[in-house]
């Protein structure tokens, strides 16, 4: 009888491609932490106080590790170990060293100075501020002495190396100080710089300065998902909460984040609704959430009821447009938008919102538009256009237009969607639509909290899309536009354009050509779920060029636009006791730029918005609010 050897798989190429496999799945969080917590970039998007950090930050951090290599330098707890510095490269470390503890006196000196001086609105500061600061101030300061001390006993040839303990050398020696006084002066200060370090240790968890581990910590562990999507709540069915009613209903990482605010507020500065004078403010938010989970902890066993407590209100988390102008602008990356879309889920369920809002959300479930206008309606503006547009659904088209409720119902805007139509015949555009198959995409009722209704939505609009026959998804509303390229899944793949990227594209390869230049003065507005959201900047303003117009910036442009104030459901709710309109202030922000005579948006929702801020504010006869596509279609 003979045996067949046999031959096990070589299991290192598996091994291999698993660890390929698990550090492509860290890379994100890996460049997060060099570009957000090393790096620093968005808090040096602000010049002052990116600069003030910046140096605070790695000053500390170079002499820490100045610190670890001086403590092996010293061969007191590993003898064995021979570290460096030696020779030229001692120098240099003596010279860096002072270099580190000038950075963080001025970046200190120029926090003091921001604080009381400068005082900017946003920022609100405490006693462990002050606490933090000062024992910042003082390890340097005590460095020095003590380094001066050393240099003054010691006199060595390389002095000059250490500049700035050399200049308090001459300046104790100058008091009357011998060397001997010197060395027992340096004995004293080294206890005492030590004592002061480990004090400020010490007080890391009970202060500000607890962001130093928090902050990384929530860089790295944030939730990696598309910028325009939110949290998707997995088996909706079997699900127990739909939302968050409790602190201790919070993933661990969002509890977290709320520990890694450092109280800066941008949040605040850059929020629509705050400036408008509703009860939202973002930092405040944050802020109050770790209150409570401070609380919680405390005594409440996670039975304290989050949203019925006094510090957060009902109609804080209904103010929100979810225009994420403070997720885009928090240096350690806190999700203020998510967390409050996590608490309006649970405020559905009980039913707290107000009527308009419910209205509309009714509407959406039985028509699948909120304007409660029958399905069959949906197409109605096409009656005049010639020739017929095609039905995605029957024949083949090159690229299926998803119109979005506001387009196709709004009496208001139904001039601009045939002008768009037209524009699509005239460049020789094969496109159809979806006709009455179509539903409201479920961007806003998402963002509103009713997510088994964003899930009916979707599972509609895929059902009909899955049945038509299409290369390429466009649409006019950067709503639809997020949330068909974000957060559907199972669209076959489809390329989902805006508007404006797809006439970009056909003026690049010749396909669009305009025959006249219309010479106006324009500002652009950048819509939040566009340009913030998916980084479309640029296509707009090359279209917008190619009509002959100047372009003149708004203050406030691109990712930091300003945000209408009608996103996150905001359009179909009350509009409440507020100071100015955030629509109201941009067209404010308009007329102020010299010769600017048309407001250019690129959004349904913007045109309704602005058209009427036009009018509230009293400057029709200023500045007039078109769409992109009247511009292309009065240049072609």
């Amino acid at each position: 009888m003979t045996t067949q050897a046999t031959t096990q798989p070589d299991s290192k190429p598996n091994r291999l491609q698993a660890i390929g496999a698990a550090f492509e799945k860290a890379r994100p969080r890996i460049r997060d932490f060099f570009v957000h917590a090393l790096g620093q970039v968005r808090i040096l998007e602000k010049a002052y106080p990116g600069i003030m950090h910046f140096l605070i930050f790695w000053g500390v951090t170079i002499q820490v590790l100045g610190t670890i290599i001086n403590i092996l330098n010293m061969l007191l707890f590993f003898p064995w170990v021979i570290t460096f510095p030696r020779g030229t490269a001692y120098l240099v470390y003596e010279l860096i060293m002072d270099i580190a503890g000038i950075a963080i006196l001025a970046g200190v000196t120029m926090a003091f100075f921001r604080r009381i001086v400068l005082r900017p609105k946003s920022l609100e500061t405490r006693w462990d501020d002050y606490f933090a600061l000062s024992l910042l101030a003082l390890i340097p300061l005590l460095g020095f002495t003590m380094e001066g001390t050393r240099l003054l006993a010691t006199n060595p040839p390389w002095a000059a190396w250490s500049p700035i303990g050399n200049l308090v050398a001459h300046i104790i020696a100058g008091l009357g100080m011998t060397s001997q006084g010197a060395t027992q002066l340096h004995d004293i200060l080294f206890w005492v710089h030590q004592g002061v370090a480990l004090t400020l240790v010490a007080s890391i968890p009970f202060t500000k300065m607890r962001h130093l581990v928090y902050a990384p910590l929530n860089v790295i562990f944030r939730p990696l998902r598309k910028t325009g999507a939110l949290g998707k709540i997995e088996n909706i069915d079997q699900a127990e909460n739909l939302g968050v009613g409790k602190i201790s209903e919070f993933t661990s990482q969002q509890l977290l984040s709320f520990d890694a605010c450092v109280n800066c507020g941008r949040c605040e500065e850059a929020c629509p609704a705050f400036a408008a004078g509703t009860p939202l403010s973002p930092k405040k938010l944050i802020l109050n959430l770790r209150y409570v989970m401070y609380q919680d902890l405390l005594g409440g066993n996670g039975k304290m009821p989050l949203l019925v407590d006094e510090r957060i209100k009902d109609e804080v988390l209904w103010s929100c447009t979810t225009c994420g102008a403070c997720v885009r602008l928090c240096p350690i990356l806190i999700e203020h938008v998510n967390t409050i879309v996590d608490m309006r889920r649970h405020l559905v369920i009980e039913g707290r919102m107000d009527g308009m809002l419910q209205d509309a959300l009714a509407n959406l479930g039985r028509y699948g538009n909120s304007f409660g206008q029958s399905d069959r309606m949906r197409a109605k503006w096409t009656q005049p256009i010639l020739p017929t547009i095609k039905d995605a659904r029957k024949e083949a088209v090159e690229y299926c237009w998803f119109v979005g409720d506001y387009a196709s119902y709004s009496a208001s805007l139904i001039e601009i969607t045939q002008k768009t139509s037209n524009v699509f015949h005239k460049i020789g555009l094969d496109y159809g639509i979806l006709y009455e198959g179509e539903r409201n995409a479920g961007n806003d009722v998402r963002r509103v909290g009713e997510e088994g209704l964003f899930e009916m939505l979707t599972e509609k609009n895929m059902a009909v899309l899955s049945k038509s026959m299409f290369q390429t998804i466009i649409t006019t509303d950067p709503h639809s536009y997020n949330t068909l390229k974000n957060e559907y899944s199972g669209n076959g793949n489809h390329p989902i354009l805006h508007y404006s990227e797809l006439l970009d594209q056909m003026i690049t390869s010749g396909k669009l050509k305009f025959s006249k230049k219309l010479g106006y003065k324009v500002t652009y507005h950048d819509p939040c779920y566009l340009g913030r959201y998916n980084g479309v900047f640029d296509a707009p303003r090359r279209v917008i060029a190619a009509t002959g117009c100047e372009l003149i910036e708004m203050p406030r442009n691109r990712a930091r636009s300003f945000c209408c104030g009608a996103g996150g459901g905001r359009i179909w709710m009350e509009e409440g006791s507020i100071k100015e309109r955030p629509s109201e202030s941009r067209i404010h922000e308009a007329v102020k730029l010299d010769g600017v005579q048309v407001f250019v948006v690129a959004c349904p929702k913007d045109i309704t918005m602005y058209r009427d801020a036009v009018k509230t504010t009293g400057k029709e006869d200023q500045i007039i609010v078109k769409d992109l596509i009247e511009l292309v279609e009065e240049a072609l």
